[in-house]
């Protein structure tokens, strides 16, 4: 149906969605369904079901990538559909952040008079209670890893990995990260009794699978839950820390972080010094673009992770290690491989909506859905990547301990 609301929004949408003046009826990317059941865009595509007028205001009050979270956050903006589609129809609308639209008077008064005949004009809506606030998290309100224990199961799987699984000859996601799993303990050279440290355990996966290796794991947990799930296993000493006081003094001889370290720059000299002499350093971390960088609020830093949502360039990363006294010995891509990942979480999540959303509340789902969508979307589109990088600390003659180059033992204690 194109008469009523949705073809009324057309003018809107047009400078919102797609920046000028062309036709927004004729050109948009997805199918626009209004609370009247009025459609706009081609047939087939996925829709955005706008079903509150409020979601109106929140886009005329922040265009683009917050103010479309804001919304679908809320439940006053849905997608009916492939979410993936959805929202890489509109990627280009993801990246423009909270920049605000240039509109000459004619457009700002055409727009103002359609928002008023559609009851969308007036204060700015209060943001969801799943937001944080700027440059902080939000005192009182569980953040997106404060979920429980049978949340994460049903989301990551039941082994409970959150890294980045390797697809090359996996059919599943339990396949994926048992291989991953695999592959960087081959990396660290871990043996019976080596010491490990997991600096950002998670639920376990590693620190588990280190410990049936015969390795002793500490391993640091982000809350209080994960860790006193650890420490029941054998050869694991779970810490409840988010940085490295609950590391003690070492020495280790080998170190991993997987899924990301926060404040990378202010971690790496004192892993260094809980390194011993020829340990080794595993990291997994997000990477951007290199080149000029806005620093500017996101859907990420406002719903995910306020304390180190800025993502840096590889050769950063690389120098951040290097400058330390460690030898990087190797850097890998995996950012197709995490584009699957996050793809398979998805699925988990939407396959188990109506139990998840009980869990964590339906805010906090949503939050996690769009996420992983839009995290796929930038790791298969280029934007960001996931690199693995490998690192050691030389011995005082300047050896680099068994370090494996090509399937060859190059060098040995």
């Amino acid at each position: 149906m194109h008469d009523g609301v949705a073809s009324r929004l057309a003018p809107l949408l047009g400078r919102i969605l797609l920046g000028d003046e062309r036709d927004a009826a004729a050109e948009l990317p997805v199918r626009v369904r209004a609370w009247d059941g009025s459609e706009i865009g081609p047939a087939g595509a996925p829709a955005f079901v706008i079903g509150h007028r409020r979601a109106l205001r929140r886009l005329l009050w922040k265009p683009g990538e917050i103010g479309l979270a804001r919304a679908y956050v809320a439940g006053e903006l849905d997608i009916e559909g492939d979410v993936f589609a959805a929202l890489g129809a509109v990627q280009r609308v993801m990246r423009s952040g909270d920049e605000p639209i240039r509109l000459s008077s004619d457009d700002k008064r055409e727009i103002v008079r359609t928002a008023v005949t559609l009851g969308a004009v007036g204060p700015e809506p209060k943001p969801p209670a799943e937001e944080f606030p700027p440059g902080r998290r939000q005192e009182g309100r569980a953040g997106p890893l404060e979920q429980s224990a049978a949340f994460f199961e049903r989301l990551l799987g039941a082994g409970l990995a959150h890294g980045s699984g390797l697809w090359d000859a996996a059919d599943d996601l339990a396949g994926a990260q048992a291989a991953a799993l695999d592959a960087a303990a081959g990396r660290l050279g871990l043996f019976p009794g080596a010491r490990v440290l997991d600096l950002n355990a998670g639920w376990g996966a590693f620190a588990r699978h280190a410990a049936g290796r015969g390795a002793r794991v500490v391993a640091l947990a982000r809350t209080a839950e994960q860790a006193a799930r650890l420490g029941t296993v054998e050869g694991v000493q779970a810490r409840a820390s988010r940085d490295l006081d609950g590391a003690g003094n070492g020495p280790y001889d080998a170190i991993i972080g997987l899924a990301g370290v926060e404040a990378l720059d202010l971690a790496v000299p004192r892993l260094y010094d809980l390194l011993a002499p020829g340990g080794r350093v595993l990291l997994q971390q997000q990477a951007r673009r290199p080149g000029p960088h806005q620093v500017r609020r996101t859907f990420t830093t406002s719903y995910m992770f306020p304390e180190d949502g800025e993502l840096r360039p590889l050769a950063e990363l690389v120098a951040t290690l290097e400058d330390a006294g460690l030898e990087v010995r190797g850097v890998g891509a995996l950012r197709e491989h995490h584009a699957r990942t996050l793809r398979a979480w998805a699925a988990n999540l939407q396959r188990h909506w109506a139990e998840l959303a009980e869990l964590a509340g339906a805010g906090r789902a949503r939050v996690w859905l769009l996420y992983l969508a839009a995290s796929a979307l930038a790791a298969e589109s280029g934007r960001i990547g996931v690199h693995e990088i490998s690192a050691i600390r030389r011995d005082r003659d300047g050896h680099a301990g068994v370090t494996l180059v090509e399937g060859r033992a190059v060098m040995s204690r």
